[in-house]
Formats: structure tokens, sequence, C-alpha cells
């Protein structure tokens, strides 16, 4: 196999397991962030690994619900209405997704990338200083009752044809399993063999470091422009100096699109912006992770505390944290969980990469000798592992088990 010099851009969960498993491979790699490792994104997610989560945001009738849904001030999806006229055009193709065929085809696609992820994980982390972030877990979705539950039955189809079946508890015995939850949950619908992450960013510094310790290089700088004059990839150009190389992979999430237009490639890829509110040192925690269905959110038990995510917003990368989602986000919790207190509270913003198709971006761009990793949506902890194993398969010249087309980059051209 031909070793190569390999330039991986960003230091989130998906760069990092790429460099990783790049590194492992024999090849010499830099990566590149204009901050350090598992800063960006990958600090602030749910932490969930939701093998099960294969189920697009553009389910059929968003368009005809989507209006009623950012009106409505107790459902957890905002606009900031001036971004409305840049966010216009993504947000039409966005739509034109959400129907019944599309759904289906997105989460045909969407399953190779997270149906393992435990086991992707665990492959990526095993006998380093990482592996004691990841815990082996439930995953829990908490509804009202059943008729609640049946209202998903959609989206819980999906899940069946990607293999996760929900097993079911009712009545007294949800509270025997998750003492915290409020007595208006009635029903959890339970996934086995699922897991989270402890504390995703400590978790990819650690996987940072031991890429470092097999050999490999990290260097902060913000990445600027490529050298492609020979028509093939032979440097990236950062705010401090050129790194030499034949093969690079972008793995910026949201920020990977002004770098694509380098490469002459127009993504339609927004931001959406997506809350945490960590709860530190809590009088008590579910004792595994929960989607609560009412609130959209996530609730997951971590090294800080109890960590609360979820709420979508659209308004770009600019503008700062908006007051309104974090005080639903807050309500949701309270009436999920009435008795939890909490010495503080920190509240957190980030910026999910949100490709008009909700299907990622991996592969080749053209011939060129950069490879697409981003574009990850709600997904980019659970998919990262394998996302970074298929990209370093296609550079080392392995040829991936997965039908890798519905992630190629060049779709959108």
């Amino acid at each position: 196999m031909k070793k190569n010099n390999v330039v991986v851009i960003g230091a989130g969960i998906v760069g990092v397991s790429t460099a990783l498993w790049l590194k492992r491979e024999g090849h010499e790699v830099t990566l590149i962030d204009k901050s350090l490792p598992g800063l960006g994104t990958s600090f602030g997610n749910a932490g969930v690994l939701a093998s099960c989560s294969v189920a697009p945001v553009t389910a059929p009738g968003l368009i005809l619900k989507g209006p009623k849904f950012l009106l409505d001030p107790n459902f957890p999806l905002f606009l900031r209405w001036s971004y409305l006229p840049k966010l216009t055009g993504w947000l039409m193709r966005y739509l034109s997704h959400a129907t019944d065929s599309e759904t289906r085809r997105i989460a045909k696609g969407l399953t190779p990338i997270l149906g393992d992820s435990v086991d992707q994980h665990h492959a990526l982390a095993e006998g380093t200083s990482a592996e004691k972030w990841v815990k082996d877990s439930t995953y829990s979705f908490a509804y009202s009752d059943r008729v609640a539950f049946k209202a998903d039955a959609y989206t819980w189809e999906l899940r069946k044809n990607a293999g996760f079946v929900p097993e079911l508890i009712e009545g007294d015995a949800v509270r025997e399993m998750e003492p915290i939850l409020s007595k208006d949950v009635k029903l959890l619908a339970l996934m086995r063999d699922h897991g989270f992450v402890y504390d995703p960013g400590v978790y990819v510094q650690a996987l940072a470091d031991v890429f470092t310790e097999l050999g490999g290089t990290f260097v902060q700088a913000e990445v600027r422009d490529f050298d492609l004059s020979s028509g093939l990839i032979s440097a990236v150009m950062t705010d401090a100096g050129r790194f030499n190389c034949n093969k690079a992979v972008l793995a910026t999430g949201v920020w990977s699109r002004p770098l694509m237009e380098k490469l002459g490639l127009n993504v339609p890829l927004e931001a959406e912006r997506g809350y945490h509110i960590l709860f530190k040192d809590p009088n008590e925690q579910p004792n595994q992770p929960i989607m609560v269905a009412s609130g959209k959110f996530v609730a997951t038990p971590m090294a800080q505390g109890l960590r609360c995510a979820g709420i979508v917003e659209f308004g770009g990368l600019e503008a700062v944290a908006s007051k309104a989602p974090l005080a639903l986000l807050r309500k949701k919790v309270h009436e999920t969980f009435p008795r939890l207190k909490a010495s503080s509270e920190e509240e957190w913003l980030g910026f999910r990469p949100a490709p008009s198709d909700s299907l990622p971006l991996i592969g080749e761009v053209g011939t060129s000798g950069v490879y697409a990793a981003f574009g990850h949506h709600h997904i980019g902890l659970t998919g990262g592992p394998k996302t970074g194993r298929l990209v370093s398969d296609l550079i080392s010249g392995k040829h991936p088990n997965n039908d890798m087309s519905p992630y190629d980059p060049m779709r959108f051209n």
C-alpha cells in the first residue's frame, strides 16, 4: 500500500477519527484546526451514540406543519426571521426532500453510517486513554402515553427497517427504571445496545492525544486555501504557512462550505443552531440517556452533570445565542424532571452542519485528492468513527463494503 502524506482539516470527532485511522494505516498525517481538538460542535452534543437515529428531520408533512411549528412558542423549532432571506434557497431544497420516498432513501443512506456506532467507537478507542469515556447503555424515548408513542409510528417504522425495535415499558415500571421522570411520562420506548460518551469534548481531546502519541502532528492554524495548481492537491495553505501533502481531508463541519467553494463546488449546507444546558452537580440524574419526545431534547448523565441538549434554530453563524430556545429547553426540562436541582447551570450554542438532503458528504471531491468528511447534521458524534474509517480506507486504496454513492460530495455539482 502506498503511504500518503495527508492533511486532515478539522479536529472534531470526524477529523480526529479520520486522522487516527489514517495514522494506524501508516500514513504521514497532519491534523489542523483553528481551535484545540474537541472544542467545536463535537463538544456540545447530547453525547448519545444514537445508532437508531436514521430518520431525517424532513419527514413527510413537514412542508404543511413547518409554519405552524415556527409560530408555536412551545415547539422546539425557531427561526431568526432576519436571516430568512439568506436561508430561503437552502430551505426550499431542504423541504423538497420531505416526501415518503426521499425520507426512506435518506434513512437507508444513514443506516450504514450509524448502525454499528457503538462497535465503531470501541474499535477506535479500545486500549487507549480515550476508552473510559465510551459507555454502553440503553437509550430511552419518553412519551406521555401509548397514543403519543403511536403518533410517531412512521419514524419507528424507519427504525424497524434499520433493525431497531423498541421494548415498551409502561405504567409504574417507567419510574422503577427512571425515578427522575415526571408522573406524566407513562411510556418508555427502550432501545438496547446503544451507548453514550461521558464527556464528548474530553473524549475527542483524548483521541487526538492518542493520534499524536502514534507520531501524528497537530497544528493549531486556520486553513485559507488549497494548492491545486497541478490539478491535484499539493498543499494546504494556512495562516501559519504551507503544509505540503498529496491527500487532504475536509472535516470542518459547517465551516467546510467556503473551503468547498475553493474547490469550485457550492454545497447547499446550512448551520442548524443547537443548544444545551448543563445542570451541574444535580440532585438526581437519569440512569441512561433519555430522549424526551414532548420537548425534542435528550438528557444525558455526564461527568460534569446532567446535559440536556436539543432545540432547532436557523439563524446562521454570526448571531449570538437566542433567549427563547434556551427558555423553552429549560421549561421542558423542569416539566420532565420536576425535582431536578443543580448548583449552577451552563448554557451552550453550537452549529450543526445541515446539508439540504440530510446526508453527509464522504469521499473524494472529483479527482482532486481532497476528500470530504462533513455534513453529519445531528449525528456527527454517532457517525464520526465510521466516517473516519471509510475515508481512511479510501485513501489507503481499500474498497469499503458500504455503497458510497449516497454520500458522493459531487452530487450537488
